[in-house]
């Protein structure tokens, strides 16, 4: 088939051009479902607790992704600021995950351990409390609002039939693990949680 022929029918075109973008698509990604490195977790990688879950969620419902990324690009100007890059076995317990792409703030992929829970709290409840240049907005009402716990069980259902390895005791005491805590507790957990099984060399 001639490229003048391709060229002048454009229907043809389309279905040329969409028969390379699957084909390159399929050739690309389907391996990655085949190697280990990244469908299997990191050594030491445990499931989001149950209050970790619940801060997850706060995490996602406040749009915090919009402003902060969870991936450390493998270069030197990165690994030195934040710690050793993103490895995928560090995620696939993520559904979905977290990487993004924008930095208004810094990345938080290694961010667990790194401040003590109490300055998390008040990072939280008014940034410029501890960071006086932040333009980062403030969450008061995540110290207000109590979890309940009643659908926590339920999440954690729905992550286990994606892979995740929750057993029927974890499922069965995540209500009683969340009830009474507050979403500011959440999300502190689950900061603190964020890229700590993978040593971070500073």
């Amino acid at each position: 088939m001639s490229h003048e022929v391709v060229e002048k029918n454009l229907g043809l075109l389309l279905v040329c051009i969409l028969l390379v973008i699957v084909g390159g698509g399929l050739v690309e990604i389907v391996p990655l479902f085949f190697t280990k490195s990244t469908t299997e977790p990191v050594a030491g990688l445990k499931p989001y607790t149950a209050l970790q879950l619940e801060g997850r969620d706060v995490y996602i419902r406040e749009g915090c992704y919009l402003c902060h990324s969870q991936m450390v690009r493998p270069f030197r100007a990165e690994t030195e600021r934040y710690g050793h890059y993103s490895v995928a076995g560090e995620f696939v317990y993520d559904h979905p995950f977290q990487w993004g792409s924008k930095r208004t703030g810094p990345d938080l992929a290694r961010v667990g351990g790194r401040y003590s829970d109490d300055w998390h709290r008040a990072h939280l409840i008014n940034p410029r409390d501890v960071v006086p240049e932040s333009v980062m907005p403030a969450y008061p009402w995540l110290d207000e609002n109590k979890l309940t716990g009643e659908l926590t069980a339920k999440k954690m259902r729905a992550m286990r039939a994606l892979g995740v390895p929750y057993t029927d005791e974890e499922i069965a005491n995540a209500a009683a693990q969340v009830a009474g805590k507050t979403e500011l507790d959440a999300l502190v957990a689950y900061l603190q949680g964020l890229g700590t099984v993978i040593p971070t060399v500073r």
